[in-house]
């Protein structure tokens, strides 16, 4: 895999005579060079000074890796229609599929609908879509925390340890994170996945609780709580991509 620099830009010739464009990123607080994958795009970051043939070095050592990011995520293929407002659409839910559905009302709020959602929007439309973005997530959201604050009621007593906090929000390439607080992280995107994939990233990572590294003796404390969390784990790898990109098209610029 050959490259060269090309303003931000990083370009990737593939042995197969491809090319892939790396965003490169410095950043102030970086302490190693990062690589990321998300629907958008790959990125490069990296501690500010770094010399670029250490970037060069870096991504070649990744570079199988990134192929197959890169094509999980079919970045190449067309893209998912936009979010529009007024313009149905399905997306992926809970194992299914789902239909979002608009309307007008007196106020914004999302509603249950025989098939998912209604979005009702009320006139006039001058920031519509951004609108529809925030309920979107916030309703998105609240689902989710309602499935996993249930669930943790009967994990943390067998695991013995809780959180200090819950946090829910878009994560650009991880599934959940357990921060130095002790508070888990969860990406949005899971409450989009089958509920036994969101079960397996919050056991993940209140195992972390307990075991802060991926040592055997962590996974034995995931099997205790979720003795099916190889088939979840599978599930995501395959599937991640595409609930990344789906969530991206409903909540994408809600921070």
């Amino acid at each position: 895999m050959a490259q060269h620099l090309e303003g931000d830009w990083l370009e990737l010739t593939t042995v197969r005579g491809g090319s892939i464009r790396v965003l490169k990123s410095p950043h102030p607080r970086a302490r190693r060079l990062r690589l990321t994958v998300t629907p958008k795009g790959a990125r490069v970051s990296y501690p500010q000074g770094t010399h670029p043939a250490q970037i060069s070095a870096f991504l070649r050592s990744q570079a199988e890796w990134l192929e197959r990011k890169l094509a999980e995520l079919d970045l190449l293929a067309r893209p998912l229609p936009p979010l529009r407002v007024g313009v149905p659409i399905r997306f992926p839910w809970r194992g299914g599929t789902a239909r979002l559905d608009w309307a007008e009302g007196p106020f914004p709020r999302v509603l249950p609908a025989a098939e998912g959602f209604t979005v009702v929007i009320p006139r006039p439309h001058t920031r519509a879509l951004p609108m529809a973005r925030g309920l979107l997530a916030s309703h998105l959201e609240a689902q989710m925390r309602r499935d996993v604050s249930r669930w943790m009621a009967a994990y943390v007593p067998q695991l013995g340890r809780a959180p200090t906090a819950l946090r829910i929000r878009p994560l650009k390439s991880l599934w959940g994170s357990l921060d130095t607080r002790d508070r888990v992280n969860l990406d949005l995107a899971l409450v989009l996945a089958p509920p036994s994939a969101l079960r397996y990233v919050l056991v993940h990572e209140l195992c972390h609780l307990k075991v802060r590294s991926h040592a055997p003796r962590f996974w034995a404390e995931v099997a205790k709580l979720f003795p099916d969390w190889r088939e979840q784990r599978a599930w995501l790898r395959v599937n991640g991509a595409m609930l990344k990109a789906e969530l991206d098209r409903l909540v994408a610029e809600v921070d």
